[in-house]
């Protein structure tokens, strides 16, 4: 089989040359369409659930969301296990898949079954699905450079205008936003006043949600007009807020500004976000997509960031904290350079010992060949780029010159010694 095969490679060279020209160029398109890595993705498919009811401990968290949620998602298909954790004021489920499940396939699963398990769970509890990334998504963060801006002032910056417009980049699925304050209208009430005039706090809570709605009437007709009628009561302002009335005290309004004040403050934190030790600030974290090319997703997130920073206020600027593409080029370039070394190394070898141009041609042209049909293997099994795969292509470059040396000597020296047998005859 193999002397057919090296005869009939002998006699139809322009066959094998155009094999190897169409190989060479497949895996030059598959370069370019092989999505790009530091680190391998070695994450589970998996699929998160995250439930948020703030106020309530741990252990009430476990037995009335993550417990129900947890019994009720095992039925799902192609799941191999599935993990849950409470902490205070929320639930986290991971629903881990086989490996090949496609992502998409078991989120849909889980979400169906999920119109069934929110039954089971308190009243304006609602579950929701996490980012469709992976645990090495985290592919770049940034912060703000705002001299003299109010921490909070930066956060709603950042949750109102830079998240979603970097969340539009394709390829992010996530945005995610760290440090800084959140924004909160906040009621201080006085327990004196609450008890003088017998307001609870379900009362004013009841209150605050009742006025601040918008609600629709019916048609009126008036001089062969019709106008629809419509009451206007969402808040506009602290004030709004103060003059809600809770309740009549002796024919007399009780509003939320008799019993108690109105202030802007900020949510509750659990951590803050420090940069190198001098100060707080505020960024976020781009999540990438599942499946992903992360240096295309990079790049399209420091164009876009471009175009935000036209309208950010004067003196706030974007700051690079991780940005991952430096590693990645880091990782091409280490690749590249051993690529050279290594057909530099053999061409001089090949020369030295043999003295023979066209052995050492036969060699180079052999190692750019068999690096394409790697990466036409890398993208047709959906393996990225990384410094693993690469590391991989690098040190089988060693076997590849190894063989190609032995087989061009092999055949060298043949050739020699039939030319003298003929040169004796």
């Amino acid at each position: 089989m193999v002397e057919k095969l090296i005869s009939f490679s002998l006699k139809n060279r322009f066959v094998v040359l155009l094999i190897s020209v169409s190989l060479f160029a497949w895996g030059v398109y598959s370069v370019q369409q092989n999505p790009i890595d530091a680190i391998p993705d070695l994450s589970e498919n998996q699929v998160i659930v995250f439930t948020e009811w703030m106020g309530r401990s741990p252990q009430v968290i476990e037995s009335q969301v993550t417990y129900p949620l947890v019994s009720n998602l095992q039925g799902i298909p192609k799941v191999k296990n599935i993990r849950g954790a409470s902490m205070f004021g929320m639930s986290f489920v991971y629903i881990v898949f086989e490996d090949n499940v496609d992502v998409y396939w078991a989120r849909t699963r889980v979400l169906e079954r999920l119109n069934y398990a929110q039954r089971l769970l308190p009243q304006n509890v609602v579950p929701t699905l996490g980012p469709d990334g992976t645990g090495v998504g985290h592919v770049f963060w940034y912060h703000f450079e705002a001299n003299g801006m109010d921490l909070g002032e930066q956060r709603a910056l950042q949750d109102w205008y830079v998240k979603f417009a970097l969340q539009t980049v394709p390829g992010v699925a996530e945005v995610a936003s760290f440090g800084g304050f959140e924004k909160q209208y906040q009621l201080v009430l006085d327990p004196l006043k609450m008890q003088h005039y017998n307001v609870s706090i379900m009362e004013v809570m009841n209150a605050v949600k009742a006025n601040n709605n918008d609600v629709g009437g019916r048609k009126f007709e008036m001089s062969n007009m019709a106008y629809i009628i419509r009451g206007l009561g969402y808040i506009k302002n602290s004030k709004d807020i103060e003059d809600i009335a809770i309740k009549n005290y002796n024919s007399i309004p009780v509003r939320i500004k008799d019993i108690g004040s109105m202030q802007m403050g900020g949510d509750l934190r659990l951590g803050i976000f420090d940069e190198n030790g001098t100060g707080e600030v505020v960024g976020g974290i781009v999540v990438m997509r599942y499946g992903e090319n992360a240096d295309k997703v990079i790049k399209a997130v420091k164009a876009k960031m471009k175009e935000v920073q036209k309208g950010l206020p004067d003196g706030v600027t974007f700051k690079t904290s991780y940005d991952r593409s430096e590693l990645i080029e880091k990782a091409i370039e280490s690749v590249k350079g051993t690529l050279m070394e290594e057909m530099i190394a053999v061409s001089i070898v090949v020369l030295v010992f043999l003295f023979h141009w066209r052995s050492a041609l036969i060699i180079l042209i052999q190692i750019p060949i068999s690096v394409a049909v790697a990466f036409i293997f890398l993208q047709a099994f959906g393996i990225s780029s990384n410094i693993m795969s690469l590391t991989g292509i690098a040190l089988a470059i060693g076997v590849l010159v190894d063989d190609g040396i032995v087989m061009v000597e092999n055949a060298y020296r043949t050739i020699s010694e039939k030319q003298e047998e003929m040169d004796n005859n």
